[in-house]
């Protein structure tokens, strides 16, 4: 090796990669901007997180391919934690080993955190959080293009055959009915797994299911008085076992800090999930809020810490085995099974943030709009975030 390279071992390859010093910091410093940039833009949950992290790093920049991108999400969707910043972590590792993962996931988290601290000081200060109606009123139709626009180009992808076909409409319709989403991620994934391997099984074969752990059943007694290094272990509790979307957090948080602990009211538990929507970013950010209000700066950083660090050691520990899941018939149909479930689970969700969101017929023209925008264009996201607040801030002026 020549003095000034470095080895690196990227996970998508077993070849040792040789890159110059100079060449990895400029990685670095792409991976910084680029997940900076989506940390501040980044409305809509994760659904649209995932999506506008497709356009940047499939579409425009290719440091992956369709099918290694659609992988890493049916990762994310094995293991607990937040789904959009475990793959940005995921695509950092990538890009650029444990540094990549660890700037990759802080940088798309961060801007989130510093508008979460503000807005927890506004509101331990005035009793009250700010209204951003006239924000979302224009960002939630251009954040339904994007999503759609990427629900079509993955799922050319995903559904590859009837089996993963089958999953994925089939998670769709089973969603409206009410089934526990978890258990529709994990169904498809062995439906699929099955299927696709039914002529390797025979009458000896033994298949173990597996379901994820939700948190422990047992009831404890009330808390009543405050403490920093309890409160940090319960947000690494949560982090540690939390699958499902965000909203989810809903039901953690008010078992444990408002039922158990006694230390916020239900009332602070909704304004804290309110804030969690109305900021770009993770929606993990939540427990920033309630760590402020319960213990100050210091209270929100050890929050914070506490719910994200999880999902960092997990995709450290799990992202160099995703080529060999893909590389075995049994997990890869797994994974295929799970990648499947999880779009359509992003496509039931978008139709019920299509509801909330098309309002009227501007917003449903500014949807339409964006999406032809991003198909016949390939108009940068980031644009039309922009011009989502443009006409939402033309909305508030024009009352």
């Amino acid at each position: 090796m020549e003095k000034g390279e470095i080895s690196n071992v990227f996970p998508d390859s077993i070849e040792i990669v040789m890159i110059t010093q100079s060449s990895y910091s400029q990685r670095l410093k792409e991976l910084a901007l680029l997940f900076l940039r989506l940390g501040i833009i980044s409305f809509g949950g994760p659904a649209a997180h995932i999506a506008m992290m497709h356009d940047e790093v499939v579409k425009r920049r290719k440091w992956v391919s369709d099918q290694q991108f659609l992988d890493l999400l049916g990762a994310t969707q094995l293991i607990p934690g937040p789904n959009s910043t475990e793959m940005a972590n995921h695509i950092g590792f990538l890009r650029a080993g444990w540094p990549g993962l660890i700037i990759a996931g802080a940088c798309f988290a961060i801007p989130a955190i510093v508008i979460v601290l503000v807005l927890s000081w506004v509101y331990v200060r005035y009793g009250t959080t700010p209204q951003a109606e006239w924000i979302l009123y224009g960002i939630k139709p251009v954040v339904i293009g994007i999503i759609l626009w990427a629900l079509w180009q993955l799922g050319r992808k995903a559904v590859k055959d009837k089996p993963t076909a089958f999953a994925g409409f089939g998670v769709i319709g089973l969603f409206f009915l009410g089934i526990n989403e978890i258990a529709l991620l994990f169904g498809g994934a062995l439906a699929v797994m099955l299927i696709k391997n039914a002529a390797r099984l025979n009458k000896r074969s033994m298949l173990g299911a597996f379901l994820p752990f939700a948190g422990s059943g047992a009831t404890v007694a009330a808390v009543k008085s405050f403490s920093l290094p309890l409160m940090f272990v319960t947000f690494l509790k949560i982090g540690s076992i939390l699958y499902g979307s965000g909203f989810v957090l809903l039901a953690y948080f008010k078992a444990d800090f408002v039922t158990r602990l006694g230390w916020i009211t239900d009332q602070q538990l909704i304004d804290a999930i309110a804030i969690g929507q109305v900021t770009p970013g993770p929606f993990f950010t939540s427990a920033t809020f309630i760590g402020y209000i319960l213990g100050g700066v210091k209270g929100a950083i050890l929050a914070t810490v506490g719910i994200f660090l999880p999902s960092f050691i997990i995709v450290a520990a799990a992202n160099p085995f995703i080529p060999r899941l893909r590389a075995s018939p049994w997990a890869g149909g797994l994974l295929d099974g799970v990648t499947a479930a999880s779009l359509g689970l992003m496509a039931a969700v978008t139709w019920q943030l299509a509801r909330a969101s098309l309002v009227d017929p501007l917003t449903i023209v500014v949807a339409i709009a964006s999406l032809i925008l991003l198909a016949r264009f390939r108009l940068n996201s980031t644009w039309l975030i922009a011009g989502g607040v443009l006409i939402g801030l033309l909305r508030l002026w024009l009352q």
